[in-house]
């Protein structure tokens, strides 16, 4: 493997990694988002090696899903996920409760052969105006083969509220199966009927809400012989003109994460999505001052839901470096 990585950086805005003539993804980090949709950095478009599009950015189903995203929907009693607020007895609910993730401050962005990584510190504001989360966050993306790359997303969340804050989700709301939250990836429409892997084998929406260290989503793409990709608006076909190829999306959790192994919010039936959800049945209150991380890693590869354990394996060793 003779490529490397290399960063554009459009400063104040966002960064775009490419490795050869492919943009493997680009992370925006200031966006231009309705407060509705609760304003947060996301990375779109993202792409397979082969430079596939495997991410899909405000669909109009989920205006509020930004391809890979970290989105939190019960941060208290605020919204930080997007679009209305699950109230118990009233289903869902739109309120003034649409937060910000507002990035503060670039810290550091660098480039080495098979790396690059970038990280900024950013506030979390309510729609009233309050901080009450600040966060530093660290995005690195690897080289692992011809076929296959791994990013790692690294947050430490620290309360400056005044106050304890319970992060949860509309399952510990009330609404049963419903616990999503944390890392949130929406995959292109044509994965809709793709398979979930998992380390037990491969399923579909029934893995919804088990426990496991990583899945899966072994997704087809719909045959097109251009590649006219670009940031909002990405076909997600071949661009080499195969028709109907196949990639691979993986998430995995680090076994120091609160909830390890957590609950998955999965889904293939309705939309393609992966979602390990730290708080999907059980709340985490964090008091005033306290500091909580995470980390994941995520595969992308040009491949088959059968390359599954041979991409949770080596997204693991670059997450534990």
């Amino acid at each position: 493997m003779t490529t490397a990585l290399s960063v554009r950086h459009d400063i104040g805005s966002a960064l775009t990694l490419s490795a050869g003539d492919v943009d493997l993804a680009r992370y925006v980090y200031v966006p231009d988002t309705p407060q509705l949709e609760s304003p947060k950095p996301y990375l779109h478009p993202i792409r397979t090696r082969a430079g596939r599009v495997v991410s899909l950015f405000r669909p109009h189903d989920h205006v509020w899903h930004k391809g890979l995203a970290w989105s939190l929907p019960n941060v208290g009693d605020e919204n930080f996920w997007g679009g209305p607020t699950y109230v118990h007895g009233r289903s869902y609910v739109q309120l003034a409760n649409n937060g910000t993730q507002r990035h503060q401050r670039v810290i550091d962005v660098g480039v080495h052969d098979d790396q690059a990584w970038f990280t900024h510190e950013l506030d979390w504001i309510t729609q009233s105006g309050l901080t009450v989360i600040t966060e530093r966050r660290t995005i690195t993306a690897t080289l692992l083969s011809a076929d296959a790359w791994a990013l790692t997303f690294d947050t430490t969340m620290t309360n400056t509220s005044g106050q304890v804050i319970a992060f949860g989700s509309p399952t510990t709301r009330g609404r049963e199966n419903a616990g999503y939250g944390g890392l949130f990836w929406r995959g292109p429409r044509s994965f809709t009927g793709g398979n979930v892997v998992t380390p037990d084998g491969v399923g579909g929406d029934e893995v919804r809400g088990r426990r496991a260290e990583w899945m899966a989503f072994a997704g087809r793409h719909d045959g097109d012989a251009h590649d006219g990709a670009h940031d909002g608006d990405a076909h997600d076909g071949d661009p080499h003109g195969g028709g109907a190829a196949e990639s691979l999306v993986l998430l995995l959790d680090h076994d120091a994460n609160p909830h390890h192994p957590p609950r998955w919010f999965a889904r293939t039936v309705e939309f393609a999505c992966l979602n390990p959800a730290p708080f999907f049945s059980e709340e985490l209150p964090l008091p005033d001052g306290g500091t909580v991380r995470f980390r994941y890693g995520a595969g992308v590869a040009d491949g088959t839901a059968e390359d599954a354990d041979a991409l949770a394996d080596a997204v693991r060793e670059v997450l534990h470096r």
